[in-house]
This record gives structure tokens, sequence and C-alpha cells, in this order.
């Protein structure tokens, strides 16, 4: 196991960690010796294949299915994964759909998909995953934000998604107040572009997106037990760009 957080005996659930960003913060999230819940809602074929590659690092690993916007498709994905694996001590809320047309062009199904997904889905993963951290004493929860949220950028294009990632981070301040004496922590990661990302990166920071790892790093400090005093806080990681600004 590399240095970090000892997650030995905690049950880890990432939404959304079939593919791409969640699935390469739950396979660190396994490294460090938690067991963990694949999340999908489509994609049973990749869910199953990085539950595969979770179990290597020799921790329990599960896949659970379900739309994060209806609260009892979300009260039977928690009751899947604490029937399999246990209580839920760490959330990592990183589901958000997008849509990269200009706001007048967007139909209003697709409207609701991004916002529900991306704000609703982490109000109600994160309900649902409360009273079992309560009880237990510890809970760990990350919700994945956008870089240009947490100071109100608002561009024409993909606006719904901005909004909502704003609503993650206020959300994120309000719950860590509510839960501030529980030994529960809540705190956001916000990247502002991945590798995995199809812009042209010439104009980025450094030349380049945010590695996984770089966006793995401010999450696997929040679940340390040396970071329990720390909640409520958001890490961008941009490489700088916002201090541009």
């Amino acid at each position: 196991m590399s240095t970090g957080p000892d997650l030995s005996g905690r049950t880890a659930l990432v939404t959304g960690s079939a593919n791409r960003v969640g699935r390469e913060l739950l396979l660190r999230i396994a490294a460090h010796g938690a067991d963990v819940a694949v999340h999908y809602r489509t994609s049973e074929a990749a869910a199953t294949a990085t539950a595969e590659e979770a179990r290597e690092e020799g921790v329990a690993a599960t896949t659970v299915q379900g739309d994060v916007t209806d609260p009892d498709e979300v009260d039977a994905m928690f009751d899947a994964v604490e029937a399999d694996l246990g209580t839920v001590d760490i959330l990592v809320n990183n589901v958000g759909n997008f849509d990269p047309r200009h706001w007048q062009e967007i139909e209003w199904a697709a409207w609701r998909d991004v916002v529900e997904s991306t704000f609703y889905g982490t109000v109600l993963c994160s309900r649902r995953a409360l009273p079992g951290m309560r009880e237990s004493g510890w809970g760990r929860i990350v919700n994945v934000g956008f870089a240009d949220s947490d100071r109100g950028v608002a561009h024409p294009v993909n606006f719904p998604y901005f909004v909502a990632k704003t609503g993650v981070l206020m959300f994120t301040r309000m719950l860590a107040a509510d839960t501030q004496d529980e030994g529960i922590t809540v705190n956001a990661v916000s990247p502002f572009a991945v590798e995995n990302t199809v812009s042209d990166v010439s104009s980025f920071p450094r030349g380049r997106p945010a590695s996984f790892d770089d966006v793995a790093a401010p999450l696997l400090f929040f679940l340390d037990d040396r970071a329990a005093y720390i909640s409520g806080q958001n890490v961008a990681v941009d490489g700088g760009r916002l201090a541009e600004a």
C-alpha cells in the first residue's frame, strides 16, 4: 500500500465509478484498503471490470446500479451496498451530467437531467449516507465540483452544469456546518479539466489538464484521519488557473 490514509475496515461508495474520473478515484481508494462499491446507471460491463480491478488490491468490491436522481433507487442502492459490504463510511459524489451547448439550445429535459444528476444526486446520496455515518460516529463525504463554480463564473455554454456545481459547493458548506460535531467531514474537490478531456489543452496552465492523480491527491487527504478537523472546504485542481483572474 502506498503512503496516505489507512482506510482498512472502511466501505466506500463512489457514484458514477464505472468509467473515467469516478473509476480512477475508486481504484485509488481501494489501493488504500477500503472495500468499494462501484456505482453505475447503464455501464454494467464497465462497472464489473472496475470491481474486478479493485479486488486485485485485496479488498472486497461490489457493483450497484441505480439512478441517483430517484430517492427510491438511491435507497435501494445503499441497501444493496450495506448488505454486501456494511455501512457506507465514505461517499464520493461524482455523478454529474453536462451538456456543452449554448443554454438557449438545451431542451428542458436536458436541463433537468444535468441539474438533477449533478445537484439532486449529491443531496439524495448524502442524505441517505448520513444515518449510518452518524451512528458510527465517523464519515467522509467528498463532492466533486467544478473549479469555476467556486467564484460564481457563468458561461453561456453548459450553463445548467455550472448552476448545479455551484449548488454542490453551497451544499458542501451547509452540510459541513450541520455535521461538525458528529465525526463527519464534508469537503469538495473541483477540477477544471481532467486528462480524459477532449478540449484543446494548449492554453491550460502548465500546458496540460489535471491528471487523475492530481484529482485523487486532495480526495485522499480529506479521507485521512489527520484531516478530521477540516470540513466545508473546496480544493480547486486547476493548475493555478483561478489565480490568473
